[in-house]
């Protein structure tokens, strides 16, 4: 099965293993990312104001263009999941902003009413390829480890819009964990802000939230952590400080599970 795929700018430079891992590891389960042409940054960040519309016309254009091609729309990126995901349940459900995107359109001679399914990957090892055949396809199980699945906001939240897993209490990541050998770790922090965008204004609120993240997983046991987003891996480990715990994209450790690490 083939879908279309949104790689968000972060996967073209800081995030390349986020990104190179899945491809690989896709092809192995048996789909394809087939990569949206002239795609344009989502902006990593949802517009909260009702009347900005500018910034998410890159948004739009790229669920348009999924649409055109007959395929849903796929991303890795937690910021990326949540700015499409958000956009495109806008212009479906808000008769206002999608007047004002489809007048912006109309040079394009695009036309966008929320018509194409947005996924992150994670859906699609759950709800496509199955928890099992995953694990029946595993090589080399992560047996005796323990790994805390580290979600942050932007996967999950708004969970009425996102729907990808409870906000409260997700399981999706610790399925993951278990269908590639681990042992899940269930710790308080794993769905609380990194901070996030904060380390622009002041970088002692993500140093002081991840250092409680961190502790917490260490607490309960962690080897280390498992993340779907570049911002919480970037926040986490500019500001481990003495905490030995390292952090993780998931598609790398699916890729060395699946035995296609070294080939990548």
């Amino acid at each position: 099965m083939t879908y279309s795929y949104f790689p968000g700018c972060t996967l073209k430079n800081k995030a390349t293993d986020l990104d190179l891992y899945a491809r690989k590891s896709a092809e192995a389960l048996g789909f394809t990312l087939e990569e949206i042409p002239e795609w344009q940054c989502c902006g990593g960040e949802y517009p909260m104001a009702k009347d900005e519309i500018a910034s998410k016309l890159s948004s739009v254009r790229a669920l348009a263009n999924a649409r055109d091609s007959g395929k849903e729309l796929v991303t890795l990126c937690s910021a990326c999941y949540n700015v499409l995901k958000q956009v495109n349940n806008d212009v479906a459900t808000d008769e206002f902003v999608a007047f004002k995107v489809n007048n912006y359109l109309k040079q394009d001679d695009i036309e966008y009413h929320g018509e194409t399914k947005v996924l992150h990957y994670l859906e699609i090892l759950r709800d496509v390829v199955g928890w099992d055949n995953l694990k029946k396809a595993v090589k080399k199980p992560f047996t005796g480890k323990k790994i805390g699945a580290y979600y942050g906001c932007l996967l999950l939240r708004p969970g009425k819009v996102l729907g990808l897993d409870d906000p409260e209490n997700p399981k999706i990541l610790e399925d993951f964990i278990k269908a590639i050998g681990a042992t899940p770790v269930i710790y308080a922090q794993r769905n609380e802000c990194c901070g996030a965008y904060t380390m622009f204004e002041d970088q002692s609120i993500p140093k002081n939230r991840t250092k409680k993240i961190l502790s917490n997983a260490e607490d309960m046991g962690a080897d280390f952590l498992v993340t779907s987003c570049p911002l919480c891996r970037y926040n986490l480990i500019k500001n481990k400080g003495d905490s030995k715990l390292d952090v993780i994209y998931f598609t790398e450790l699916l890729a060395e599970a699946l035995g296609l690490k070294e080939e990548a």
